[in-house]
């Protein structure tokens, strides 16, 4: 039932992109004050404590020893270089930028997807990221400059690192936990994040003591619910709705800083909106039609 999965999926990543979104806004702020790679540390390291401790209340201690160890290490591998490429690349671009750079990710993950995971993308499903893409290329407007500078490479390593784990959790889905794909990932980035920063690393000032609380919690939900989206759905079919990053995005300006979008901005987040409602309408008439 590949297309009631994809709905399953679908509604895990529309609640794992508003927790990632607010973790970034965290992770911008620290990025102001530690280095790259403490920054990639302190992520992991503020959200162990909650992940240790849903493990054990789900009881999945055993299944954590159970697991493909080689795709768990890349895992973390790729958790490793693509947090602290990130926080690199917030440092020196703003955030509006640095997420218009990093939605390239869906487009590369519906790309790995086929020669890795055979999946079929169909034309209706590449116009959907292609179209998503555009809006928020239209929305956001990033500059040449910006974007291949260092801060704009860094954000497309991190992009990159991003595409493959989610590829990764696609291939060991069926053999290994939900569980054991968050507490390897957080567990792997700590130790190896935060061996890397112990030479440079600066001491953690208490008044962002908030700040890592808050990416503790956004970041251990929404690894949670980002895990799921990719172990039920069909990569190709969830990546496109990362888009959605960008309505949080323009409601947290609005929020916070009250910034008001300009007519372009909203007929970005139009065409983005037109893309993720076809392609849930999509999946849900092939849901209808597997089940009528």
């Amino acid at each position: 039932m590949p297309s009631k999965n994809n709905l399953r999926g679908i509604s895990a990543i529309l609640l794992a992109v508003p927790s990632f979104a607010f973790m970034d806004a965290g992770l911008k702020l620290l990025s102001q004050h530690y280095p790259a790679m403490q920054v990639a540390a302190l992520r992991a390291l503020a959200s162990l404590p909650l992940v240790y401790a849903y493990v054990a209340w789900r009881g999945a201690i055993p299944s954590l020893w159970r697991v493909r160890w080689r795709w768990h290490l890349l895992r973390g591998v790729l958790g490793i270089a693509m947090l602290s490429l990130f926080a690199f690349g917030l440092r020196h671009l703003p955030m509006a930028e640095a997420y218009s750079i990093s939605f390239i990710a869906p487009v590369l993950i519906t790309a790995l997807s086929v020669p890795v995971l055979g999946e079929e993308v169909d034309a209706g499903r590449w116009a959907a990221v292609f179209v998503g893409l555009a809006g928020v290329l239209v929305v956001l407007r990033p500059s040449a400059a910006g974007m291949f500078g260092l801060g704009g490479l860094a954000i497309l390593g991190a992009a990159f690192c991003y595409a493959v784990s989610a590829i990764a959790v696609r291939l060991v889905n069926k053999t290994d936990s939900s569980e054991s794909l968050v507490f390897w990932l957080m567990t792997f980035v700590a130790v190896g994040a935060g061996a890397m920063a112990v030479p440079h690393w600066t001491e953690v000032r208490i008044d962002d003591g908030w700040i890592l609380l808050g990416v503790a919690v956004f970041g251990f939900f929404g690894q949670l619910t980002i895990t799921e989206a990719f172990r039920h759905g069909q990569a190709s079919v969830i990546a496109p709705f990362e888009y959605t990053a960008l309505a949080w995005a323009l409601a947290l300006d609005w929020l916070l800083w009250r910034a008001t979008p300009d007519r372009i901005t909203l007929i970005g987040a139009a065409i983005i909106i037109a893309s993720g409602v076809y392609l849930v309408r999509r999946e849900r008439v092939h849901v209808e039609s597997e089940h009528p």
